[in-house]
């Protein structure tokens, strides 16, 4: 009996168990194809596109830009195939500079399903990534920004993108970044210099139409001025490759958004939490002010009771000041760049 039950589980095992298969070597040579001419560039993996509700497509890591020695830059796309030119708003992530991600902003659970959100609303919208502080200094994630919006109006055609009708929109680290992007667009000197041998520098307007900035750096004087209080954040000393003993007055205005207020700049929304311990309302009404000084449209809303993120000691609190920031945020959009569902 012991014998048969051996037995049987070796049948067993020989059923279920097969050996690993052998690797097949082909008959005739193999044919794959090449490039007409010099070194095959790109990424010729599909776009991997997800659904959401309202029928908008999320296209995700689309590369909009590569610099020669450092990764290529991706963003995420949603927009509603097929429905015509839509406005676009562009987001850009916070993180201090050193950190972040396309699909994070403050305490929103699902920040992709949100921005699918908006695009559903009547716009096609961008969520982009851009080199950080420990990569490289200022003004390169300023280049950044600004590669992201030449390469969407450049694919306008192929996104359904109304490339004259654009917003920006960021929060924190990213809030500065949309900020400077909108103020200082007609700033040449802050795009890449032209070097012997390399391509030629990036060319095309990259103004906008509206920002909405939420809790973001508009002056680092102040900021930089902070750092003799023990605690004090210095995520700004790697932005800059400086520390405030050290920083040139002119560099510091130079990464500042406030330097470039002027008549020209978009309309603003600005929305802060009062209590923000990591970027101080001062930078939210310092801002206001400078804007209204050059006579731009700007909307500034003070969350009380809320920290960085808008976050709160309760739940409650963190959703209404979340929601408040939000409703707001896609209001001003529709106000500002249109109305086309």
């Amino acid at each position: 009996m012991k014998r048969w039950a051996i037995w049987a589980s070796a049948c067993f095992y020989g059923l279920f168990m097969q050996a690993p298969a052998q690797a097949q070597r082909p008959a005739a040579p193999r044919d794959l194809p090449t490039a007409a001419a010099g070194p095959a560039l790109g990424d010729p993996m599909p776009e991997r596109a997800l659904a959401f509700p309202g029928g908008i497509t999320g296209l995700a890591d689309i590369i909009f830009s590569t610099v020669n020695g450092y990764r290529p830059l991706r963003l995420d796309l949603y927009h509603k195939p097929g429905a015509g030119r839509r406005p676009l708003v562009i987001y850009v992530h916070g993180g201090g500079w050193v950190g972040g991600h396309t699909r994070q902003a403050g305490a929103i659970s699902d920040f992709p399903a949100a921005l699918a959100r908006l695009a559903a609303e009547g716009f096609v919208v961008a969520s982009l990534e851009y080199r950080l502080a420990g990569e490289a200094p200022h003004p390169a994630q300023l280049q950044d920004v600004r590669a992201a919006i030449r390469f969407l109006k450049a694919n306008a055609g192929r996104y359904g993108i109304d490339s004259k009708r654009i917003g920006i929109w960021g929060g924190s680290a990213g809030g500065h970044l949309a900020a400077l992007a909108a103020t200082s667009c007609g700033d040449a000197t802050l795009d890449p210099p032209a070097r012997p041998g390399q391509p030629a520098p990036p060319a095309g307007d990259t103004c906008v139409q509206a920002a909405a900035i939420w809790y973001g750096v508009f002056d680092f004087k102040p900021l930089l001025a902070r750092q003799a209080q023990p605690g004090a954040p210095a995520a700004e000393n790697q932005l800059l490759r400086c520390t405030p003993a050290s920083c040139d007055p002119a560099r510091v205005a130079n990464a500042s958004p406030a330097h470039y207020f002027s008549r020209q700049s978009p309309p603003f929304l600005l929305i802060h939490g009062i209590n923000d311990r990591t970027v101080p309302v001062d930078q939210s009404r310092l801002a206001e002010a400078g804007l209204q000084a050059n006579g731009v449209p700007v909307k500034a809303i003070y969350i009380p009771g809320v920290d960085h993120s808008f976050i709160s000691a309760d739940a409650a609190t963190t959703h209404a000041a979340t929601m408040q920031a939000v409703n707001a945020t896609f209001d001003f959009f529709h106000t500002s760049l249109g109305d086309r569902k």
